[in-house]
C-alpha cells in the first residue's frame, strides 16, 4: 500500500528554514544589511568595530568571539562546506516556527510523555534520547554536544552522527525536556524525543553479552591451536618441560572459555535436567565438560591426552551458531510496539470549534474530546469530522490506494495521514479500541497460531542425546567391567566427544545463515528462524497490489490536450498551480513536468476546495484544476457539450484531472498507480518456480481485476477487508497449501501472519513488517522469487549437511567405542566434520550476487 510520510508531532515544523535578510555575511563585496550579520550565526552585528577574521581569503564579521573561534575551528579541518547555502547551520529557527513549536515541546515534561522517553537514573539524574531532524556531519554533532553541555544542569550529551541520535544526560531538578529541545532548535537543529524500548535495551545486553562470550572463545581458540599444532606435529621432539608448559598454557587460555564464553550452554543444560528435557545443550555440556576434565587432570598428572583445542574450538563454533540464531529472532516486533510507535505523542486538544486548543500527550484523550489534525499530521484516535473538509491517507488502514475526502459527520480512523487541510475531530474511541488497535489484535492471534515446527525437532533431538548419552554410558561400563578399566574413562570421553553434536548442531544454523547472508545481500532480510524452511514448501503466492505489484502512487499516465490547447503550456499551468502542494496529485503533476516547472509564471488568488479542485490566476488568466464538475462550472457558457466533460480513464481505478479556463477545457491529465519495474519479471520467474499466484486487495474490485488481467493472475480477489485476506489465505490452507503472503500495508499484517510464511516490503508499515518472517528493503519485488530459488537450495543443503553429520556419528562412534580412536583424534574428527559442514553451508553464499544490474 502506498505509504503515508512518517512525521515528527509536527510535520508542519520540518520545512526548511526561510531566508533571511542577515543570511549570509560576506565581506566587502556583500552589500551594507548583509556586513552587519554574524557569519556564523546570522545574528545581528551592533558593535561598530565588530570582531572579523579572514577565512578562504575573505573577511568574515562575528557577533562574538566565540562564534569567531568555532568558525575558525570548523575551517581548519575542512568543514567550510556547512557555510554553503544548502548546509548552512547553527542558526536560530524562525519564530513562526518557534512558537508552533513551543506547545508540543512543553507536552514532553508531562507525566505520561516522560513516563515513555525519559529514563530515570541514579542521584535525581534523567537520560533521553532525542533525534534532530537535520544532523549531517561530525561537525554537527560537535556543535551538538558543545552547546547541550553548556546548558544549565546538563553533566553529559553524546551526539551519534550514524545513528543520528544525541543522548543526553541531566540533573532533573536542573533541566526540562522542552529547555533542551529549545537549546537545540536555538541553533538551527529541530529535535524529537526518541523512545528506546525496553525491548531495544534488552536486545542490546543480550547481543553484548554473547558477542563478548564469541569474542573470547574465539580468542582463546586460536591461542590454544598455537599450542596444540606443535604438540600433533612434532610431540616427539619437543622437551618434555616444554611440552608440560605449553599444557599449562593451554589450560590457562581454556579457562575462560570453558567457565565464562560457554556458561550459557552450561545453564541450558542445567534446565534441562531440572525439566526432565534432553536438549542438545545437555551432551554439548558434558562434553565440554568431560573434555576439559580430562584435560585437566591428564595436566596435572604430567601424563595423558589433552583436548583444550577441541574444547575451545567447538565452543567458538557452538557460539557463532547462536549468535546468528540471535539475531534472527530479534529482527521480530511486538505489534503492541509497533503500534505505539505509529500514532504521534501529542496532539492538539480543543474546548470549542474554532478555538484555539492545547498540545497533550495523546494517552490523555478520551471519547468526546474535540481535537485538531493539521495537514501533514496523523489522527491519533478514531472520531468524527465536525469541522473542516479534507483527504485522508487510509492507505495503511483500508489498502485504498487515493486518499478519500473526508467532510463533517464522516469518521476518521487511528492512523490515518491528513494530507490536505485541517480537520477538527470528536474523539469516539481511544487506545485499544480504534480500528488500528483491532487490526492489531488479529495480527497477534494469527501470529499465536503458527505452527511451531520448533516442537518436531526437540523431539528428535531428545532421542539423538538419550541415545548418545546411552552409548557413552555403555562404552564406559564395558570398558571398565572387561576390557581395560585404566583407559575407561578416555574412551568414553572419546565416545562424547566425538559424537558430540557439533555438526547436526551446526547443519541447519549454518545453511540457515549463510542463506539469510546471501539474501541480505539482495536486500531480502529474515526475522524468523523458520522462513527458509518454509519458503521451501511454499505452494501458493498470495500478494497485495498496491504498494506490492504496483508503487502506489499516481503518476500521469497521459496528457491530453484539448481546443488547440498546448500540451507544454498546459503541463506548465498545471505545474504553476500544484507547486508546493502534498497532496499524491500535485506530486504526481509536478513530477511528470520534468524540466517545465512553472516557475516563471505568476500564480495569485489562490484558492483550494477540498474534494474538488484548485482556483488561481495564472499569468492573468483564471483557471482551475480538478473535478470535471467543478471546472466545467468555471466555464458555463463555454457552449461545451456535457459530453465533452467525460472521465473515462484507461482503467478502472484510474483519476482524471481537468485543466479549465473561462473559455472551456484545456486539457484533462489521467493519473494512475504504475506497476514495478520487476513485477513482470516476478511473477515469470514465480511461475517457473511452479507456484500458485493470487491477486488478494483492498482496492475496488473492478480495478483489481483489471491489474490482475493485466498482469495474467488468474486466482483474484478486490475489495477485500483485513480480516477477509486472511480468512482468504486460511481456506488455501484448508486445501493443503502452504501459502507465502506479499504486502507493505497494516491492513496486510492480518494475512501476513496467518500464512505460513510472508514478506513484507520495507517501504510499507513498520506493523506490518512486525508480522512479517522476512522483509524486503527495496522495490525489487523480483527478489522475492529469489527468496524461493535459494530457500529450496538451502534445503538441499540442509539436507546434505544433516546426512553428513548422520553417516560421520555412525562411523565414529564404533570406531570410538573399540579404542581405535584416542580422545585427540576424536577431536580432530569433530573439528573437522563441523568444518566440512559450514563450508557445504557457506556455498550458499553465492546466491547473495545480484543477478540484475541496480538490484
Amino acid at each position: 500500500m502506498s505509504s503515508p510520510p512518517v512525521t515528527s508531532p509536527s510535520a508542519s515544523l520540518l520545512a526548511p528554514y526561510p531566508p533571511s535578510a542577515l543570511r549570509d555575511a560576506l565581506g566587502p563585496a556583500a552589500d551594507a544589511g548583509a556586513r552587519l550579520a554574524c557569519f556564523h550565526c546570522g545574528l545581528p552585528v551592533t558593535d561598530t568595530e565588530p570582531l572579523a577574521a579572514e577565512l578562504d581569503g575573505s573577511r568574515r564579521v562575528f557577533c562574538c568571539g566565540g562564534c569567531q573561534a568555532l568558525a575558525q575551528t570548523l575551517y581548519a579541518p575542512g568543514f567550510a562546506h556547512l557555510y554553503g547555502d544548502e548546509a548552512r547551520f547553527a542558526r536560530p529557527i524562525d519564530d513562526d516556527a518557534r512558537r508552533e513549536a513551543e506547545p508540543i515541546w512543553a507536552a514532553y515534561d508531562t507525566p505520561e510523555l516522560r513516563a515513555q522517553f525519559v529514563r530515570p537514573l541514579d542521584s535525581g539524574r534523567a537520560e533521553i534520547t532525542l533525534a534532530p531532524e537535520n544532523i549531517r556531519c561530525a561537525a554537527c554533532a560537535w556543535l551538538i554536544e558543545q552547546h547541550l553541555s553548556r546548558q544549565p544542569g546538563v553533566e553529559s550529551a553524546v551526539a551519534n552522527v550514524a545513528t543520528r541520535r544525541v543522548v543526553v544526560r541531566w540533573r532533573d531538578g536542573a533541566q526540562t525536556v522542552a529547555g533542551l529541545l529549545a537549546a537545540l532548535a536555538g541553533i538551527g537543529y529541530m529535535a524529537w524525543p526518541f523512545e528506546v524500548s525496553r525491548t531495544d535495551q534488552q536486545d542490546r545486553r543480550a547481543r553484548r553479552g554473547l558477542l563478548m562470550r564469541m569474542a573470547v572463545a574465539m580468542l582463546g581458540m586460536m591461542q590454544v591451536m598455537m599450542y596444540a599444532w606443535p604438540i600433533y606435529t612434532h610431540e616427539a621432539t619437543i622437551d618434555p618441560g616444554q611440552l608440560q608448559l605449553m599444557r599449562w598454557a593451554s589450560f590457562a587460555l581454556t579457562l575462560p572459555v570453558v567457565f565464562y564464553a560457554a556458561s550459557p550452554i552450561f545453564a541450558g543444560a542445567w534446565r534441562s535436567l531440572r525439566q526432565r528435557h534432553m536438549g542438545m545443550d545437555v551432551p554439548v555440556a558434558i562434553g565440554i565438560g568431560a573434555g576439559f576434565a580430562a584435560s585437566a587432570l591428564a595436566t596435572v598428572r604430567g601424563v595423558g591426552e589433552v583436548y583444550f583445542d577441541s574444547v575451545t574450538m567447538f565452543v567458538a563454533f557452538l557460539l557463532l551458531a547462536r549468535y546468528l540464531e540471535l539475531r534472527v529472532r530479534q529482527a521480530s516486533r511486538s505489534g503492541a510496539e509497533m503500534l505505539a510507535r505509529q500514532l504521534p505523542a501529542t496532539c492538539e486538544r480543543l474546548v470549542a470549534t474554532g478555538e484555539a486548543g492545547e498540545r497533550v500527550p495523546v494517552a490523555r484523550l478520551r471519547a468526546g474530546d474535540l481535537i485538531r489534525v493539521k495537514a501533514g499530521e496523523i489522527v491519533p484516535a478514531d472520531g468524527a469530522v465536525v469541522a473542516g473538509a479534507s483527504e485522508l491517507d487510509e492507505s495503511m488502514l483500508t489498502g485504498e490506494s487515493r486518499p478519500v475526502r473526508r467532510a463533517a459527520g464522516e469518521t476518521v480512523l487511528a492512523g490515518s495521514f491528513n494530507t490536505a487541510s485541517p480537520l477538527e475531530l470528536r474523539i469516539t474511541r481511544v487506545g485499544a479500541g480504534t480500528r488500528l488497535a483491532e487490526i492489531v489484535a488479529v495480527l497477534d492471534r494469527a501470529l499465536a497460531e503458527k505452527p511451531r515446527l520448533a516442537t518436531l525437532a526437540d523431539r528428535v533431538a531428545g532421542w539423538f542425546v538419550a541415545t548418545l548419552l546411552g552409548l557413552a554410558a555403555l562404552t564406559g561400563l564395558v570398558w571398565g567391567l572387561w576390557i581395560d578399566p585404566s583407559r575407561a574413562l578416555l574412551v568414553t570421553i572419546a565416545v562424547l566427544v566425538v559424537s558430540c553434536p557439533c555438526a547436526l548442531s551446526l547443519a541447519t544454523p549454518a545453511a540457515l545463515a549463510a542463506a539469510g547472508a546471501a539474501l541480505s545481500r539482495r536486500g531480502v532480510l529474515l526475522t524468523r528462524g523458520h522462513a527458509l524452511e518454509t519458503l521451501a514448501r511454499v505452494t501458493d503466492v498470495v500478494l497485495d497490489k498496491t504498494g506490492t505489484l504496483t508503487e502506489g502512487r499516481f503518476a500521469v499516465a497521459a496528457v491530453e490536450p484539448l481546443a488547440d490547447a498546448d500540451r507544454t503550456r498546459c503541463q506548465a499551468l498545471a505545474t504553476a498551480m500544484e507547486r508546493g502542494g502534498e497532496h499524491p496529485i500535485a506530486r504526481a503533476l509536478v513530477a511528470a513536468a520534468q524540466g517545465n516547472s512553472g516557475m516563471s509564471l505568476q500564480v495569485s488568488d489562490m484558492r483550494n476546495v477540498p474534494g474538488q479542485g484548485l482556483e488561481a490566476i495564472v499569468d492573468g488568466q483564471r483557471l482551475r484544476l480538478g473535478r470535471a464538475d467543478f471546472v466545467a462550472a468555471l466555464a458555463p457558457d463555454s457552449g461545451q457539450a456535457p459530453d465533452t466533460w467525460r472521465s473515462d480513464a484507461d482503467h478502472p481505478g484510474a483519476t482524471v484531472v481537468w485543466l479549465g479556463a473561462p473559455a472551456g477545457p484545456l486539457a484533462r491529465f489521467v493519473l494512475a498507480d504504475v506497476e514495478r519495474t520487476q513485477t513482470p519479471q516476478l511473477l515469470v520467474r514465480l511461475r517457473e518456480l511452479g507456484v500458485r499466484c493470487h491477486l488478494v486487495s483492498g482496492d475496488h474490485a473492478e480495478a483489481v481485476h483489471w491489474w490482475a488481467s493485466h498482469f495474467g493472475i488468474a486466482c483474484v480477489a478486490g475489495a477485500v477487508t483485513p480480516e477477509g485476506k486472511r480468512d482468504y489465505v486460511a481456506r488455501l490452507q484448508q486445501g493443503g497449501a502452504v501459502v507465502l503472503a506479499v504486502g507493505d500495508g497494516i491492513n496486510d499484517a492480518p494475512v501476513l501472519a496467518q500464512a505460513q510464511v510472508s514478506i513484507a516490503i520495507g517501504s510499507g508499515a513498520p506493523l506490518a513488517q512486525a508480522g512479517a518472517d522476512a522483509v524486503l528493503t527495496h522495490g525489487g519485488v523480483a527478489e522475492i522469487a529469489t527468496a524461493l530459488a535459494v530457500s529450496r537450495r538451502t534445503r538441499r543443503v540442509v539436507r546434505q549437511n544433516l546426512g553428513w553429520a548422520f553417516f560421520y556419528n555412525v562411523v565414529a562412534i564404533p570406531l570410538a567405542a573399540t579404542g581405535l580412536v584416542t580422545a585427540w583424534m576424536a577431536g580432530i574428527g569433530m573439528s573437522l566434520s563441523s568444518l566440512l559442514v559450514v563450508a557445504n553451508a557457506w556455498r550458499l553464499l553465492r546466491a547473495g550476487k545480484p543477478r540484475h544490474k541496480g538490484v
